[in-house]
């Protein structure tokens, strides 16, 4: 994944086509201007308020109507010209074009809101609310759904998260220019500490996260924070996980009391699928049917994607279990969304975001963008003796093998619909090289059935060898967690069979979305060079070629940390994120990890080299002993650490300050470089992150060129940490901020 500045984060989001389409050539919607009996509804007033409106059309349902909005699949309500609408549908990385998975980029998601819009307005989409981005944190590298997050950093993940909901649903980047009006409805999921999903046996539906508060506050729920309070979201997905025993989606304290009272959400809160039923029928929680119908609802959940409430509402009424009340707020958040969106105006054309047509799907600016979105994301991890990039006069001959070399579907990743058109890795090399021969070398990436033999020869005739191998959906996905962080074994042989055969060092491509412990590779001899594309979506092999012939010059960083394969003996359903070295617990994430990596965090190649510079300070001392009184430290806090609550909001503006970073591109090409600010601590305890990404910003760079950018320190953000009840705090004393090999001292002090 590319670290992109925040204007390029702006762009990018990643989706599937899994909506229902209909055959209707508008898209439906109430209060029509020529229809007498439904224009004079006070719900149909575009001049009242959205609150008003709402309630006046819940209060002509019968309960009947009512509990039949409370599911995905809402049905129509003829008589007051309600039509049916769609709840679910997905925009992950793209809908018609095909961006790389989230993993790999984070940049472009502006296209996918526009594009659903279209689709709605021409009367192929029965909702415009599409149920991403996936912003849990990667906490473990075996997670199957891992390539759906932008990581395992929770700055990276939130800022991903508010431009991407600022993209689909029509907001300006800066936030703002949207008011009540909604292109289309970004959901944050799953709400909260999901990433395990099919573990040896333990699945997602029984899981109990066992979650410290001091690693919700700090790992878990700070990416939710930022998409509610920064981004908007006019949705949330509750995950169907338990939390220290209690069902996301029936956790008044977290729906109802953190989302909705601490955090402002103001929007609608739907089930994952089946979510409710689960809570019953496989996690035991509740002793009926109707105990799980009143708890999802009684805690602040909105929708159930599936059939639960459809089939147990009602009962929970007549047992006394769930009051109306609780009915009518789920139907005033569902409606309002639906208002927002235009719906109950008239016809949607008509209205903002009316004229957006068929011209933006798959147009050629999208398609750009999903270009340099894989371009970007892409990342060299090894470059021994500069062997890329290649020549493209003296390459006469070039042999690409590997099972994932001429396979579209491995680009996409998981929920990707149909794109544009694709680009394989084997079709953009072809377009480089005349001479250039292909073999599979595997029937699949597992490599039951290897052809080495065949491979070899492929290999042994040709000036240069790129494999292409590395994962797919059959080894991770959604359902499917990994149980090791190495390559299929019969792949890996045949990687090191063919690098000891090629006339010269060979190039190996990897299309994973999780981390692989490719040791064996970074310390082969005989293998020059190794990328890494996650699932570059339908333009990476064109992504690939250019970064392999110099017409582009890699400048991608790793999202997560690269773990070896021992790494495998902690269960993956520790939720812990700080370390216990006394019971060897190495703690996760470059956050907290202490033990050995293949690649760390934010490593990253390029044909260029960078010199870094800070500036000189103009505030290397944060003082807060004229912002904090002595009583503030309370018993709850050891001396020397102080509640951020306590300095206010008000001081935590007046101590933000920049720093200026000087960077010069040493070297031949230009590039786009990401500049990564983290902070460390003087004092490590286990307490504290070993460092953290505070601020980060990518700069285009010509050959010699140099440049000074200006990053934010916001001391009570970047300094803070969580204490062991989840509140924030800042320790005195010395920080080293970083970038590269380059550090200064900051202080905080009394």
């Amino acid at each position: 994944m590319k670290l992109q500045t925040p204007s390029l984060l702006y762009l990018v989001c990643i989706t599937s086509l899994l909506f229902i389409l209909s055959e209707s050539t508008q898209p439906p919607f109430s209060c029509d201007a020529s229809d007498p009996a439904t224009k004079s509804y006070p719900f149909c007033e575009t001049t009242l308020p959205i609150t008003q409106r709402v309630r006046d059309l819940v209060s002509r349902l019968t309960l009947g109507e009512k509990i039949s909005q409370l599911v995905n699949s809402a049905p129509a309500i003829p008589r007051l010209g309600i039509p049916d609408y769609q709840w679910w549908s997905e925009a992950l990385h793209g809908l018609a074009t095909s961006f790389p998975q989230v993993i790999l980029t984070a940049a472009s998601f502006d296209a996918v809101g526009i594009e659903g819009r279209a689709i709605y307005n021409v009367g192929q989409a029965m909702g415009l609310t599409f149920w991403a981005p996936n912003i849990n944190i990667f906490r473990d590298p075996r997670w199957g759904r891992g390539q759906e997050t932008p990581g395992e950093d929770p700055l990276v993940t939130g800022k991903y998260a508010v431009s991407y909901v600022r993209g689909i649903q029509g907001d300006s980047f800066e936030g703002g220019k949207l008011g009540e009006n909604l292109q289309a409805s970004a959901c944050c999921k799953h709400f909260t500490a999901y990433d395990l999903d099919n573990w040896k046996g333990v699945t997602r539906y029984v899981f109990n996260a066992n979650v410290s508060l001091q690693d919700l506050a700090d790992t878990y729920q700070p990416p939710f924070q930022s998409c509610i309070e920064e981004g908007k979201a006019s949705g949330v997905m509750c995950a169907y996980n338990r939390v220290n025993g209690v069902p996301n989606c029936a956790d008044y304290n977290l729906l109802s009391k953190t989302a909705r009272g601490q955090w402002g959400f103001n929007g609608y809160i739907t089930a994952d699928c089946d979510a409710v039923a689960t809570i019953y029928e496989q996690q035991g929680y509740v002793k009926v049917p109707e105990d799980a119908a009143a708890d999802v609802l009684k805690a602040g959940m909105d929708v159930d994607c599936g059939s639960y409430l459809l089939k147990y509402t009602k009962s929970a009424v007549e047992k006394r279990k769930l009051s109306l009340s609780e009915i009518d707020r789920a139907l005033y958040n569902l409606f309002s969304i639906r208002m927002r969106r235009g719906l109950f105006n008239g016809n949607p054309v008509k209205q903002p975001f009316g004229n957006i047509g068929l011209d933006q799907i798959c147009s050629q600016e999208h398609q750009n963008l999903a270009l340099e979105a894989a371009r970007n994301g892409i990342v060299l991890l090894k470059n021994a003796k500069k062997l890329l990039p290649l020549s493209k006069t003296e390459t006469i001959s070039l042999a690409v093998i590997g099972p994932n070399a001429d396979s579209e579907q491995t680009l996409l990743g998981n929920y990707a619909g149909p794109p544009c058109k694709t680009i394989t890795p084997l079709k953009g090399l072809q377009s480089y090289v005349k001479d250039t021969r292909f073999h599979q070398g595997c029937s699949a990436v597992n490599c039951s059935s290897a052809f080495t033999d065949q491979a070899m020869n492929v290999a042994t005739g040709a000036d240069r060898v790129v494999l292409v191998m590395g994962l797919d959906q059959t080894q991770e996905r959604e359902k499917f967690d990994r149980v090791d962080l190495v390559l299929p074994p019969k792949q890996q042989n045949l990687i090191s069979a063919i690098a000891r055969a090629a006339k010269n060092p060979i190039i190996l491509v990897l299309l994973s979305g999780g981390p692989v412990d490719i040791s064996f590779a970074k310390n082969d001899p005989h293998i020059g060079s190794i990328l890494w594309a996650g699932y570059p979506g339908e333009a990476g092999g064109r992504a690939l070629a250019e970064i392999i012939f110099g017409d582009h010059n890699p400048g991608g960083r790793l999202p997560v940390t690269w773990y070896p394969q021992s790494y495998t003996n902690i269960p993956m359903t520790d939720m812990r994120m700080r370390p216990e070295p006394s019971s060897g617990y190495p703690g996760r994430t470059y956050r907290f990890y202490q033990g050995p990596k293949v690649f760390e965090f934010g490593y990253g190649l390029s044909y260029s080299n960078y010199i870094y510079e800070f500036l000189p300070v103009k505030r290397n001392k944060v003082h807060l002993h004229n912002q904090v009184s002595s009583h503030v430290v309370g018993n709850s806090n050891p001396p020397g650490y102080i509640p951020v609550s306590k300095i206010g909001t008000e001081v935590c503006d007046k101590i933000k300050h920049q720093v200026t970073v000087r960077v010069e591109s040493n070297g031949e090409m230009a590039g786009k470089h990401s500049l990564l600010l983290f902070v460390r601590p003087a004092n490590m305890s286990n307490m504290r992150p070993v460092k953290q990404l505070v601020a980060f910003q990518s700069v285009n760079l010509k050959a010699g060129e140099r440049a000074e950018i200006e990053l934010e320190l916001r001391p009570c953000e970047h300094l803070s940490l969580a204490n062991e009840d989840g509140t924030m705090v800042i320790e005195e004393g010395s920080y080293f901020l970083s970038i590269g090999d380059k550090e200064i001292e900051i202080q905080a002090v009394k």
